[in-house]
């Protein structure tokens, strides 16, 4: 029953992304009679200067982009501390064994965290959510800087509604993808702590003793194709911060509606350079996610099997 639980969330969260994603797929597939989906996609996806003036009906400013960042800077952050607290406190660091407390069955209902390979695999799942949060981490962080700072949204820039919530969806489900493993089990952690807080007070909390070093020891234990990963991420992260502060500095103020051809950095190469750093960053998610699910999934899957790039990733 307990194991059930641990899987519904995850399988929840692809079930949304399949439904968010398949109607794209299907939309992209040349058949003719698919051509009107594609219009009507596209239709929701245009926003800013390819967005027709005559299609203003159900659309918002564009600037609402910050609410995006805001949201998700909140959210980003909260499930990254409160998972780093949990690994820190209640998961041995990866590759290394330890016999757990019976706090730690009590704290977290009887968690998943058992003994055996089984439990290497949920420990590395645990602190792999910390290390792939703190990139989303940064990239929110950057990503609000930038919207208040270095963009500036003509007044007449709009947006789908459909394209508003769709953004807002994918800063929530985004982040908790990262750590849906074991986000149950850090909830169960949460609420109790919360729980004896407020049951024994707070002069009778046990004192908290943190060491820095073994804080981060863990997150450089996880293996180096995890730093090949975040490589790329950052790869990408810094392409398209370049980009951004070029888009940004074409409108000298946030009144003009004039546009101007961006030169510089990857837009001598493509029109949409920004997009593609934002794939580059994207991958390095999607890849480890995919391959953690294929090691989880299947017992017997191929070790010597990478992510998405042959001998690095």
């Amino acid at each position: 029953m307990e194991l059930e639980m641990h899987m519904v969330l995850p399988q929840l969260l692809r079930l949304a992304w399949i439904a968010g994603t398949l109607p794209i797929l299907i939309a992209s597939i040349p058949i003719p009679k698919l051509k009107f989906l594609h219009t009507i996609l596209l239709g929701f996806a245009r926003r800013g200067k390819i967005m027709h003036s005559s299609s203003q009906k159900f659309t918002l400013p564009q600037r609402f982009f910050l609410h995006f960042y805001i949201v998700a800077s909140i959210w980003t952050t909260f499930l990254l501390v409160t998972t780093w607290c949990y690994a820190y406190t209640m998961v041995p660091p990866v590759r290394e064994s330890s016999a757990y407390s019976t706090i730690t069955s009590y704290l977290i209902g009887g968690s998943a965290l058992g003994t055996g390979s089984t439990t290497m695999l949920q420990r590395h799942a645990v602190w792999q959510a910390v290390f792939l949060l703190l990139l989303m981490e940064a990239q929110v962080l950057r990503r609000l800087f930038e919207t208040i700072y270095v963009f500036k949204y003509s007044p007449s820039a709009r947006m789908h509604v459909l394209g508003y919530l769709t953004g807002m969806f994918f800063y929530l489900a985004a982040p908790l993808s990262l750590c849906a493993d074991c986000a149950l089990d850090v909830f169960y952690f949460l609420v109790n702590l919360v729980t004896k807080f407020i049951v024994i007070g707070k002069d009778h909390m046990p004192p908290v003793e943190v060491e820095l070093w073994q804080v981060v020891n863990p997150l450089f234990r996880l293996g180096w194709r995890h730093w090949i990963g975040a490589t790329v991420f950052f790869w990408g992260w810094i392409h398209q911060q370049r980009c951004h502060k070029i888009l940004g500095s074409l409108r000298n103020s946030r009144q003009a509606e004039e546009y101007a051809i961006p030169h510089g950095d990857w837009f001598e190469i493509v029109s949409s350079p920004h997009y593609l750093s934002e794939m580059l960053a994207n991958l390095s998610f999607a890849a480890v996610e995919t391959h953690r699910w294929y090691h989880k999934k299947f017992e017997d899957y191929p070790s010597s099997r990478f992510a998405v790039i042959p001998y690095i990733l």
